[in-house]
């Protein structure tokens, strides 16, 4: 991972003040609230349903156990003691002051942490593959280009103001664990030497769902900034500004054209692709440099990962290592899933006990490297093979050893109307409900690859779209109510498709329900060997929409219920 140098906390430290003096202005009434919001939104700071929110940028999910030990302690000393990590490797403190934020940015500025590109109408936090470096199927490492798109944009004063928000990915793998095609600029690496990318345009999901289109098949990587220049020129000066639902480059790209947009963009980087930011071979290797990096030399394996416990401890460990030990190209290595689900836990949330912990557990177990997953989940990157069973046992003791990688218990949802004051409905109660009802790892393995996403408006945050199982939260004349989707995917193993929405929309005292009557009518057809993606495409979606409108509550008036986006900015 990338090492900030002096330079860079300095400059952290003194964004931290200038917030400070900004809140303080408005407080003694010498800036306005319209004024101080493009200023708090530029530092990760958003006014909640219950109260203000500070959002810390976790660039393309890279962190330290020093880092996650500063977010431990500023999530206790001005937050409740926990922080939620995002679909998009970010994490969130939901009940800070505004007083407080300037504090714990201070703070989280010595060990290079911030909340800039978090939030606002700008170029967001760079994201991508939580295995980037270390998938063994991957072409190139994308992580130095992520670095230098990051340090290009960071203060760019083209990019503070755009139309909306702009968020960019990057994936050095065939397969896609970045959900690059759901972003508004996407980067795939497709030669390594010299380094090549597919590019990326127009994205996203919200109202109008789109994977976004190829616009260019090969970009050198020397082009990098350059051409995303040229994008965001584009988008900038074409992009709708006086209607936030369309605002978005989808929007735009759609409405020019796709081959006229590609035209527009070919002929702003004929301008720009000789000028200043056509990168050198010296800045790469100089970011290259500044990267930390496990010893990959000391990997070592373990003579029999199959034989260490008894027999109870020994099955409970088989199925931990089946479902959260992830490939690793270096010998003698793996990485380890940490999920952060449980039916007591809301996706994504961690408590600060947990991650002092889980930081002790990374410098004892990882060479003190973690990573944040776009599945709101952590991930040990450098575990020797012969260092599992300890492992295992360690994360067992703060109960973080859950073995639900891939299987319906990992599920995803934002945090919905419980905190997010542009949600329809509640994602955390559904979430736990139908956690509840699959408690069962047995159960849970019987049903077998499932992957559920929840979301409490139409901004998105939960990914719904791209689940097997997608929920959307929506309004109904002031009642909360719950869309489902089928056929989603999210690109991970498969190509990537966007779901579509079954029958009418559910109370939320029947959601969970109608999720239990669509898996038990899988489980009565399936064919064997067949995963619940798998049958939906065999036998359509009608079947599963009939079994889910079954359990509706015949007491209850059920008219169709429609969505409506609130033009917010939190996804």
């Amino acid at each position: 991972m990338y090492q900030l140098n002096a330079f860079d906390t300095a400059r952290l430290q003194e964004r931290a003040n200038q917030l400070a003096g900004q809140i303080s202005r408005n407080q003694q009434g010498k800036l306005s609230d319209d004024h101080l919001k493009p200023l708090r939104l530029q530092n990760g700071l958003y006014i909640q349903r219950h109260a203000p929110m500070l959002r810390i940028a976790i660039a393309y999910g890279m962190l330290n156990s020093r880092q996650l030990r500063a977010l431990a302690d500023v999530a206790r000393r001005y937050d409740k003691g926990y922080g939620h990590l995002t679909t998009r490797q970010n994490m969130q403190l939901n009940w800070i002051s505004l007083d407080d934020a300037p504090k714990a940015l201070s703070d989280l500025a010595q060990v290079g942490l911030h909340g800039i590109q978090s939030s606002g109408n700008c170029l967001r936090n760079i994201t991508s593959d939580a295995l980037a470096g270390i998938a063994p199927e991957e072409i190139l490492d994308p992580r130095p280009y992520a670095e230098l798109l990051r340090q290009w944009s960071t203060f760019h004063p083209e990019l503070c103001f755009l139309p909306r928000k702009f968020k960019v990915a990057l994936t050095g793998t065939p397969e896609d664990r970045a959900l690059v095609q759901i972003h508004d600029m996407a980067f795939e690496v497709v030669q390594a030497e010299p380094a090549v990318f597919r590019v990326r345009v127009g994205g996203g999901l919200g109202r109008t769902p789109i994977l976004g289109p190829v616009i260019k098949e090969r970009l050198d990587w020397g082009d990098l900034l350059t051409y995303t220049h040229a994008v965001m020129r584009v988008y900038n000066e074409l992009g709708r500004r006086d209607n936030l639902t369309k605002a978005r480059i989808k929007i735009l790209v759609r409405t020019v054209g796709l081959e006229t947009f590609r035209e527009m963009v070919e002929q702003e980087w004929q301008r720009l692709r000789h000028g200043v930011h056509k990168l050198p071979a010296a800045e790469l290797e100089r970011v290259k440099e500044s990267f930390a990096e496990p010893d990959w030399s000391a990997g070592e394996l373990h003579p029999n990962l199959y034989r260490v416990f008894e027999d109870k401890d020994q099955k409970s460990f088989e199925r931990w290592l089946s479902k959260n030990r992830l490939a690793n190209r270096h010998k003698g290595f793996a990485a380890i899933l940490v999920p952060l689900k449980a039916k007591t836990r809301p996706p994504g949330d961690v408590t600060s006990d947990e991650m002092e912990a889980l930081a002790d557990i990374a410098d004892r177990f990882s060479q003190g490297f973690i990573r944040v997953s776009h599945t709101q989940d952590f991930v040990l990157p450098a575990v020797k093979e012969k260092d599992l069973p300890r492992l295992y046992e360690a994360l067992r003791e703060i109960n973080l050893h859950h073995a639900v990688g891939g299987l319906i218990g990992a599920m995803v949802a934002c945090p919905g109307g419980d905190f997010c004051a542009l949600a329809n409905a509640r994602s955390i109660p559904v979430a736990q409900d139908i956690a509840s009802r699959f408690d069962s790892l047995d159960a849970q393995e019987n049903i077998g690859p499932l992957d559920l996403r929840i979301s409490g408006c139409m901004n998105s945050c939960g990914h719904h779209h791209v689940g097997h199982i997608g929920i959307l939260g929506v309004d109904k004349d002031g009642a909360a109510f719950y869309q489902m989707l089928l056929g989603g995917h999210s690109g991970h193993g498969a190509p990537a498709a966007l779901g579509t929405i079954i029958g009418r929309a559910f109370a939320e005292d029947e959601i969970a329900d109608a999720v239990e009557e669509v898996i038990d009518t899988y489980l009565e057809n399936r064919l064997a060997g067949e995963t619940f993606r798998q049958a939906v495409e065999r036998l359509g979606k009608q079947i599963f929409a009939n079994a889910a409108d079954a359990i509706r509550k015949p007491a209850k008036k059920r008219d169709d219920v429609h969505a409506t986006e609130t033009a917010g900015d939190i996804a």
